[in-house]
């Protein structure tokens, strides 16, 4: 027959996984377990030690024992996102991963390539997966989305789901890790208007949040700031122009718009330093210059805006912050504690691609 402190172990081992869907992370003191288990605190600590050496536990000093979400059974976490292979993302993944492994669970990485197709494939095939946990790159999450039946099906699982970027509209609380993207759009356009620009050109994706909310904060800072706020200006794409952008470097949407517009504005604020790095060559091949004649600010400040012919003038955050508040967040989420969603700051990075407006700029200077 086993020791009494491994049978208690097993016992409190079935209730941390129980108790733990249900929002109870933290375990009841030694001496009520002595009390509720009649057996001794010598028990108990063993008890507890075993829990705590298969890592399904953890002890804080005044506080208890609480639970680390780790189960017995498989301990994974999917993470589902557009294109784990776009400019950015593999960093992030990496940080997830690493927060994610160094608390003792594995990670699944789905790619839906902003399909809503692909994204309802990869869900039905998790019905049946043994996850814990869900971290989404939403798919063109400013439209209805017709998958939200799945997602409301893993959560009433138990599965635990938090959404990167952008949520989606519609499922209870989500809980939601992204970038103050509308402050963002005001930052930048504030930056170029404080340089003395007032025909400011923006370029957003359209169909999902990020790009939204970059807009407003863009058309916001415009108001604020009395500039006349003009539709031509704006340029919007989706994800069906981007894919064709990054596959075919169709840059066809950057080059009408410039066409049209290259002699009403002297500044563009870009949704990406992606989008901000194919529209200064669109710009250079034209014969217009950089910072002269048009300046160009972006957002993420990645290795793209320091690859371009001229460096980007980007927003940028702390390193690792968004990959690694969001793995803990989910932690905290499978530990049964209170999440919110969250809002992480920019902060401006100046490099070569933005000047103060002149007036003899206001006529881009073309080639001969």
């Amino acid at each position: 027959m086993p020791a009494k402190y491994k049978r208690l172990a097993d016992i409190l081992k079935a209730q941390l996984l129980q108790n733990t869907g249900n929002g109870v992370y933290k375990l009841p003191s030694e001496q009520d377990l002595c009390s509720q288990y009649q057996v001794s605190r010598q028990t108990v600590r063993a008890a507890l030690h075993l829990l705590s050496e298969e890592g399904l536990i953890e002890k804080r000093q005044g506080s208890g024992s609480f639970s680390t979400g780790l189960g017995s059974m498989e301990n994974t976490i999917g993470i589902l996102v557009n294109n784990a292979d776009e400019y950015t993302t593999p960093a992030v993944l990496a940080d997830i991963k690493s927060a994610l492994r160094e608390k003792g669970y594995s990670t699944n990485i789905y790619s839906t390539h902003a399909r809503i197709s692909a994204e309802r494939e990869i869900l039905e095939s998790l019905k049946a997966a043994s996850i814990r946990g869900l971290i989404v790159e939403g798919t063109k999450n400013a439209l209805p989305n017709p998958n939200l039946d799945l997602y409301r099906n893993l959560m009433a699982k138990g599965v635990c789901v938090l959404f990167l970027g952008g949520n989606y509209p519609g499922l209870p609380s989500p809980v939601c890790i992204k970038h103050d993207d509308y402050h963002g759009g005001y930052l930048l356009a504030k930056h170029l208007i404080q340089r003395g620009h007032t025909k400011i050109a923006g370029i957003f994706k359209i169909d999902d949040t990020q790009g939204l909310e970059r807009y407003s904060g863009y058309a916001a800072a415009l108001r604020d700031y009395d500039i006349a706020f003009s539709d031509d200006l704006v340029a919007w794409y989706d994800a069906v122009k981007l894919e064709a952008l990054e596959a075919k470097s169709d840059t066809g949407f950057l080059t009408s718009f410039l066409r049209r517009n290259r002699n009403l504005f002297s500044a563009a604020i870009c949704q990406n330093d992606e989008i901000a790095y194919w529209l200064i060559k669109e710009i250079s091949y034209a014969g217009i210059r950089i910072p002269e004649d048009i300046s160009v600010v972006s957002f993420d400040n990645s290795y793209l805006s320091d690859a371009s012919a001229i460096r980007i003038t980007s927003l940028a955050h702390k390193n690792h912050k968004l990959g690694t508040a969001a793995a803990t967040a989910l932690l905290n989420m499978i530990q049964g504690a209170s999440v919110y969603s969250t809002e992480l700051s920019w902060h401006l990075v100046p490099k070569g691609s933005d000047a103060p407006f002149l007036a003899a700029a206001s006529e881009p200077t073309r080639r001969p």
